[in-house]
């Protein structure tokens, strides 16, 4: 009988381990700066929790888009709203898998150690970008229907840098340019670049991101967990840390 129990205890033991073994996938995430600074914290609990290996690829919305139609696998995406519109539409993401994350508000921006200008009332905005030799921004639905509105466009025009990727950033930290007006979570988590201040809250605007499960993931399950975690406890102390709102 003891015999008996022993080897049915071994292949007990070997089942939950086959099962173990099986779980431990690779989740491989594209995804915006916004998302992978908070997955850069809380992704070493995911997978030691989970057993899976997250893959995550840091860039910008348009770039996965174009992978993503050329047949490149992943699992989950983190993006704005618009591109998982577009996913959606497009039947390369799963429609009921889409997740609301984060949002984070715009601010200005300096290399460190610059002189910190007045963005805290329109004017005081206004009078930055019309004073600064050298703008940097994403072209992210809002900001330039925001400069538009302000009556500012044409007149900063000749010294906007506006990248196809998103160095901006990477741009401000090297001094290439002198004030960039980005999301402030990539200022509280760039180093090299301060923020002078958010943008007042008369003209504030957001950028929202979500994320989505691929329709040909090879781990949907896990995916999902993904953005569950994403959502949870774990998470949400980060991204305010980050200085953005859970949604």
């Amino acid at each position: 009988m003891m015999r008996a129990l022993t080897a049915l205890a071994i292949l007990f033991l070997a089942l939950i381990t086959a099962t173990s073994v099986a779980a431990a996938v690779e989740i491989k995430i594209f995804t915006s700066r916004a998302i992978a600074t908070v997955l850069e914290k809380i992704g070493p609990e995911f997978e030691r929790s989970t057993g899976s290996k997250l893959n995550v690829i840091m860039g910008f919305s348009p770039v996965f888009v174009k992978q993503i139609d050329a047949g490149e696998p992943f699992d989950v995406i983190a993006s704005p709203p618009g591109t998982i519109n577009g996913l959606v539409k497009n039947g390369k993401v799963i429609a009921d898998t889409r997740t609301k994350l984060v949002r984070s508000g715009y601010g200005v921006a300096v290399r460190a150690g610059a002189p910190k200008p007045d963005v805290s009332t329109t004017e005081a905005f206004k009078r930055t970008l019309l004073n600064a030799k050298s703008i940097g921004y994403l072209p992210t639905p809002g900001l330039p229907e925001l400069l538009e509105r302000l009556g500012i466009a044409e007149a900063i025009k000749s010294k906007l840098t506006i990248p196809k990727e998103d160095i901006v950033n990477a741009l401000l930290a090297k001094g290439d340019l002198e004030v960039a007006v980005i999301v402030i979570t990539q200022v509280l988590t760039t180093p090299g670049i301060e923020l002078a201040g958010p943008l007042p809250p008369d003209i504030q605007i957001y950028t929202s991101f979500e994320g989505a499960v691929s329709a040909s993931s090879k781990a949907p399950d896990a995916a999902r967990a993904l953005l569950r975690f994403l959502t949870g406890p774990t998470a949400i102390p980060i991204i305010k840390a980050q200085g953005m709102e859970p949604l």
